[in-house]
């Protein structure tokens, strides 16, 4: 009970200053959070999208962005085939509004398709204009995030770049925590200082995900000398694997599921997060990095 009044609160609270906005006519920029992992394998569009969901029981207004290159995996766990995805925008068969839909709870969703590599090809010209048609977006979502491939490469990496902020998915497996740290450690060394928050997924306990979380944050401490946040654990849950095979996300499958409750509750610390002293970008932002990124 203590948990649904306080979702409701906070739901409420969103409402209110979502109507507070629009009355006196301003729209803050968009916050835009890059999820993305050191290795495939570890959950994180699963992740991805459930917290989407989750925030939007919040009263937060979404927006999701599949980024995987080429592998709409975001479709494949709604089961959608949707007809059109950034590269129709990119080549000017279709406009953005054209290629969002709108997915369970409300949440807007964009394919990416080819079109993430299409987007390191453009001319100046074409980006530019791709850049003006996606900020006609920003404000009216309050959330943007970008579900990207896993690993470091270039087309990862520019979204990370121009994101506000990065949430590494990662689990307790070894080579997973090793190839999140590689992750950090790049972003570090290309953005100093970056937001960057950590989930640990499918843990056995609290003591082994207490255990993990200490053991990164003390090895990015001694040798990349800073601090990161770690939002939460989620449990390794059976529904998890039922969901995925219902084409479902496990949010929806079971909202009392241990893993549900675990993204609710990452969902609430994300909507609770202190302001940056840095004023986000917002999406406007986010493709202008991105240009100087590819330039």
């Amino acid at each position: 009970m203590k948990d649904q009044a306080e979702k409701l609160r906070l739901m409420m609270q969103n409402m209110r200053q979502t109507m507070e906005r629009e009355i006196m006519g301003h729209l803050p920029p968009t916050r835009v959070i890059c999820v993305s992992s050191g290795k495939g394998g570890v959950g994180k569009t699963n992740i991805t999208l459930s917290l989407g969901l989750s925030l939007r029981d919040y009263g937060m207004r979404v927006l999701l962005l599949d980024a995987d290159m080429g592998m709409a995996n975001i479709d494949v766990v709604l089961g959608k085939a949707p007809p059109y995805n950034l590269y129709h925008v990119i080549g000017g068969q279709k406009k953005l509004a054209d290629v969002i839909y709108e997915g369970p709870k409300g949440l807007q969703i964009i394919s990416g398709g080819s079109g993430i590599a299409e987007l390191a090809n453009l001319s100046k010209e074409a980006l530019d204009e791709f850049i003006t048609g996606f900020s006609m977006l920003d404000g009216t979502v309050d959330i943007l995030l970008i579900d990207t491939g896993a690993g470091i490469s270039r087309n990862v990496l520019s979204f990370v770049y121009a994101a506000d902020e990065l949430l590494v998915v990662t689990t307790p497996e070894p080579t997973a925590i090793t190839d999140a740290y590689g992750l950090i450690k790049s972003v570090e060394a290309m953005q100093p200082g970056k937001a960057i928050s950590v989930v640990i997924n499918r843990v056995e306990s609290s003591s082994e995900g207490d255990s993990v979380s200490q053991k990164l944050k003390m090895a990015i401490r001694q040798f990349l000398h800073r601090e990161i946040l770690v939002l939460g654990y989620i449990p390794e849950d059976l529904q998890v694997a039922k969901a995925v095979k219902a084409q479902r996300p496990f949010y929806l499958q079971n909202d009392r599921s241990s893993a549900s409750q675990a993204v609710s509750q990452l969902a609430a610390t994300l909507c609770n997060l202190p302001p940056k002293e840095e004023p986000v970008g917002g999406i406007s932002r986010l493709f202008s990095r991105m240009k100087r990124f590819f330039g």
